[in-house]
């Protein structure tokens, strides 16, 4: 029965349409508004050119304004590409004779000069923005693969369960940070891991991705979710290890939680918490948050003195889990007030199709970008996972 609920088609559509929310995506909120206009950048000297004429148009003789065209190809430089910038160069330097003596105002030839100085000058500019501009995509490139190989794209209905992540880097140049998520098909089922790693920069990219790495192996040949935990704590010791030996004096820790849906599709899970925020469960009789268990952050078992306790919860047929890093619930507004990711769910509780989860968590991706205004100062990764069709594992 599970399996047909999962696989039958929306019946409302239009209902889930009404409510939810509308955002700009993730990564466009993020991007400064020239780059992510930049398709538009000729708009503007465009717009300067026309000014220019207006200006020139509109004032006493007495008010020379004609020189200001040497503006208009420095401005195409800095935000066009070198051919829109000589397309420009070239319109500056004929709009000056057919405009000059046009509205009784006859300009020196030392203005025509400084139109034609200012040509000269954008093109060696614009050429040198252009190569800046390549170097900074390759360096993206560069990142962008990186993500994709510790936060690789998940399947649908990878392992048996329906799931959605997103990742969203507060350096949106960057694209690739300490915190991190997986599903891991499994012999026993499903087993999904959403962790944040303490500090930022490359070592907490080398923590995230050794933890990773681990997970996916342990998790896949351990049949016990205690061994799975065991094995990440000793991955960070060993990072750590090595962080050490190459001069970096600080060691890191990371908070976790590892979950493990069962293959037989049964209502009862597994779930290690590594002193992370406690995930939240969303069904039709509500909102509710698993129990935070008594376990440390990755990388502090010994001051604990043990590891976390494996806990066995019970999860109902129609519940999703959603797990967030601090990214959401620390994001703050202008004002400084943080987002209520509680309340915003039991907004949702209830309304059709709130549980499935890509929805679920472009939803709160929404609420989250409209709160902050846009602006993210923290990474910020959510993985929404519940009961799915029984898909294959492999």
């Amino acid at each position: 029965m599970r399996a047909a609920k999962a696989n039958r088609p929306w019946q409302s559509r239009q209902s889930w349409q009404s409510w939810q929310p509308s955002a700009p995506s993730a990564p466009d909120a993020q991007l400064p508004v020239l780059v992510r206009y930049g398709h538009r950048s000729w708009l503007i000297p465009t717009a300067l050119l026309v000014a220019v004429v207006l200006v020139d148009a509109l004032t006493p003789r007495s008010f020379e304004s004609l020189s200001w065209l040497a503006l208009v190809p420095v401005v195409a430089a800095g935000l066009c590409g070198p051919a829109v910038t000589v397309a420009f160069a070239g319109l500056a330097i004929a709009a000056y004779p057919g405009l000059n003596g046009l509205w009784g105002k006859a300009h020196g030839i030392e203005d025509f000069l400084l139109v034609i100085a200012g040509c000269v000058l954008a093109l060696p500019l614009s050429v040198f923005r252009a190569r800046a501009a390549a170097y900074v995509h390759h360096l993206q490139g560069a990142a962008e693969t990186t993500r994709q190989v510790v936060l690789r794209p998940l399947p649908p209905g990878w392992g048996g369960v329906d799931s959605a992540a997103r990742y969203l880097a507060a350096d949106v140049e960057a694209r690739v940070g300490g915190d991190f998520y997986d599903v891991v098909a499994t012999p026993y089922g499903a087993r999904v891991i959403l962790g944040d790693v303490q500090g930022k920069g490359l070592p907490a990219v080398s923590i995230a991705a050794a933890l990773v790495g681990c997970f996916r192996e342990a998790a896949f040949r351990e049949a016990d979710l205690a061994t799975v935990a065991s094995r990440l704590e000793e991955r960070v010791h060993r990072q750590n290890l090595l962080s050490s030996r190459l001069g970096e004096d600080e060691e890191r820790f990371a908070t976790a939680v590892v979950v493990w849906f069962p293959e037989d599709g049964s209502e009862r899970i597994q779930l290690v918490n590594f002193g992370h925020d406690c995930p939240h469960v969303l069904g039709p009789g509500g909102v509710r948050q698993l129990p935070p268990g008594d376990g440390a952050p990755l990388g502090l078992a010994p001051l604990a003195g043990r590891l976390p306790e494996v806990q066995r919860l019970r999860l109902g047929a129609d519940e999703t889990v959603l797990i967030v890093t601090d990214g959401v619930t620390e994001a703050r507004d202008r004002q400084g007030a943080f987002f209520d990711l509680r309340a915003h769910l039991e907004s949702l509780a209830g309304l059709p199709g709130a549980g499935e989860p890509e929805r679920l968590v472009g939803a709160v991706v929404a609420a989250v970008f409209r709160h902050t205004g846009g602006r993210l100062t923290d990474d910020t990764a959510l993985l929404a996972v519940r009961n799915g069709s029984g898909a294959a594992a492999g």
